[in-house]
């Protein structure tokens, strides 16, 4: 706007900081650092998070789902994700406004589990598919990535040996082209895909991965039918069969992280159970993070948190 009219940008912030806008006169500057809140904004449908403000001090914040992240999508912002003081503000809020809400979406954060619980007593908590998506994904990652490094350490043993006999190492190739290192360096995109949606190279690669290594076949079919579970079943009864049976196959199987994964389930199954009444998942609040990222790069960072918070309820709460 400055380059727009001529005038020097810092200067023309400066001037809108202390003089054009209200920020000196704002009503919730005192503590803008630790909280804010705007009953208001409440809904019957709402998200918890934790977002990242500056220098890596995480913020809890909760959103309107029904805003659709433009104005009066920001209900309340805390610093940090202590649960005390969040939940002793938020109690502040008068009774009948916070038992309007009938859902609320988050993450398998035990600390929003209960400000959720106590602060919200008449919601339902849906915890998102995508979080649980998540972990198996980084399971299915952990265990091409340990492979990948026993590749490593064996291609290195191998150059050592080859130039001990003062021989020329030729590593192993694979009918694509890969070597066994790059095969599962290369490999990582496409166990995060389903394998409709590979490509033709990334068919033939996971072909040969499968063959190499039928654990990350193992796991990598686990991984697609908790995919298909949330994308295909239509009650929660039917969701609750079809976890049960996938709880016990992760157990035959024996990989660690994928036994940590179905217990992390079962303690919060019905919370993500709740997901198959209305479909709801936490992608409101994940694009709403997103937005105050690319807030957050207009301002080149952020320097003055309190100026930014006031500039960010403006426009969103």
């Amino acid at each position: 706007m400055g380059e727009f009219y001529g005038v020097n940008g810092k200067k023309l912030q400066r001037q809108y900081k202390d003089h054009l806008s209200d920020f000196k006169e704002w009503d919730q500057k005192p503590h803008s650092k630790e909280w804010l809140i705007f009953p208001e904004n409440i809904s019957s449908k709402l998200s918890i998070d934790e977002t990242a403000l500056s220098k890596g001090e995480l913020y809890t914040i909760i959103t309107n789902k029904k805003a659709k992240g433009r104005k009066g999508s920001i209900v309340a912002i805390f610093s940090g994700t202590k649960v005390e003081p969040i939940i002793e503000q938020l109690l502040k809020i008068p009774t009948s406004k916070r038992a309007r809400v009938k859902e609320i979406t988050l993450d398998m954060a035990n600390s929003m589990k209960i400000i959720a619980r106590k602060c919200f007593p008449k919601a339902i908590q849906v915890t998102d598919r995508f979080h649980v998506q998540k972990l198996t994904l980084e399971a299915l990652q952990d265990i091409r990535i340990k492979h990948r490094w026993d590749a490593i350490d064996m291609e290195n043993e191998q150059i050592k040996q080859a130039r001990l006999k003062q021989k020329e190492f030729n590593p192993e190739i694979f009918e694509n082209g890969d070597s066994r290192k790059q095969l599962l360096a290369r490999s990582r995109y496409l166990l995060y895909k389903a394998p409709s949606n590979w490509t033709e190279n990334q068919y033939q690669r996971s072909k040969i991965l499968f063959e190499q290594y039928p654990d990350i076949k193992l796991a990598f079919s686990l991984t697609q039918r908790l995919r298909d579970i949330f994308n295909k079943a239509n009650s929660v009864e039917v969701a609750y069969t079809k976890l049960a049976h996938w709880y016990k196959d992760v157990e035959e199987t024996g990989f660690k992280a994928f036994n940590t994964i179905a217990n992390t389930i079962t303690l919060n199954y019905r919370s993500i159970l709740n997901y198959f009444i209305n479909r709801s998942t936490n992608a409101s609040a994940e694009s709403f993070n997103a937005k105050i990222k690319a807030f957050r790069a207009q301002f080149r960072g952020v320097k003055n948190v309190e100026f930014f918070l006031y500039r960010l309820t403006t426009i969103f709460a």
